[in-house]
């Protein structure tokens, strides 16, 4: 199918599903500053070939959906949450399995736990708890990640800028797997040719978090946490404190994946998902 835009609270938000519409939805959400490429095509269509009608959406300021003027989000992490609501809105679908990666699962903890009507089941994919409270101590980033938080070259440097985004793809699969350079660096040029405004993917960083109302123990959903043993951004207890909060939920531990979604593991995933949403 082809990419829709659709009017999801107030802006508009380029979707593009995959599968039969009348399957069980699946909804996925993606981190920050990357679009819906991330969620690979060929990952969508594995998981519509399991009986799922699957959307992907561009996060605002990523992509081809609103964007603002870099430096200056007219938006806030809770606005993110309820564009997802509003997506489901567009496709008539009242309620989805939601699939949330990295800082895209914080978001989708929150409309599991502020909007539960609008949510099946969860599944959280290398990400932690957006309830700083819901956490016992847990390991921070590993130290070959603190460079690239802190001297990122000018986004406007195209080729500095997809260099740097490529050795940060590199760190984050945590260095027990082979890395596809050339892929990544594909993906990279891809999201910059395809976004209608690039450098607002950096608002991302200016945005608030969204805050649930209450913990993670408010989460009802059925929930799967699945999370690489190599995570260097969020190392696997992470993915068990969200396992033990969270009432229910069950953990998928990778071995040797890092963080994100890596092909290698994408028929696991599939058939992890397309089992867990048809538990209900």
């Amino acid at each position: 199918m082809a990419e829709r835009i659709v009017t999801a609270n107030g802006v508009e938000i380029c979707t593009e599903p995959f599968g039969d519409p009348a399957d069980p939805p699946v909804l996925l959400m993606m981190g920050l500053s990357g679009s819906m490429l991330w969620w690979d095509e060929a990952f969508c269509a594995l998981l519509a070939g399991h009986g799922r009608f699957v959307i992907r959406y561009d996060q605002r300021d990523t992509g081809r959906s609103v964007t603002y003027e870099p430096g200056r989000p007219a938006y806030s992490g809770a606005d993110m949450v309820a564009d997802a609501a509003g997506v489901l809105d567009a496709y008539e679908i009242p309620a989805a399995h939601v699939v949330g990666v990295s800082a895209g699962g914080a978001l989708a903890q929150v409309l599991a736990i502020d909007h539960p009507d609008r949510v099946l089941s969860l599944v959280l994919i290398s990400t932690s708890s957006a309830v700083g409270g819901d956490r016992r101590p847990l390991p921070g980033p590993a130290a070959e990640l603190t460079r690239f938080f802190t001297t990122p070259p000018d986004i406007a440097d195209r080729d500095a800028y997809t260099e740097y985004l490529v050795e940060y793809m590199r760190a984050l699969t945590g260095g027990r797997r082979p890395f596809d350079e050339e892929a990544a660096r594909g993906l990279v040029r891809g999201d910059r040719e395809r976004a209608s405004s690039y450098p607002s993917i950096q608002n991302h960083e200016l945005v608030d978090g969204a805050v649930p109302h209450a913990g993670l123990s408010a989460i009802s959903a059925p929930t799967l946490a699945v999370h690489g043993t190599a995570d260097p951004m969020f190392p696997p207890e992470h993915g068990e404190a969200l396992a033990e909060a969270i009432p229910g939920a069950r953990l998928l531990l990778l071995e040797g994946a890092g963080h994100g979604l890596e092909p290698a593991d994408w028929e696991t995933v599939a058939a992890a998902i397309a089992d867990h949403t048809a538990r209900l």
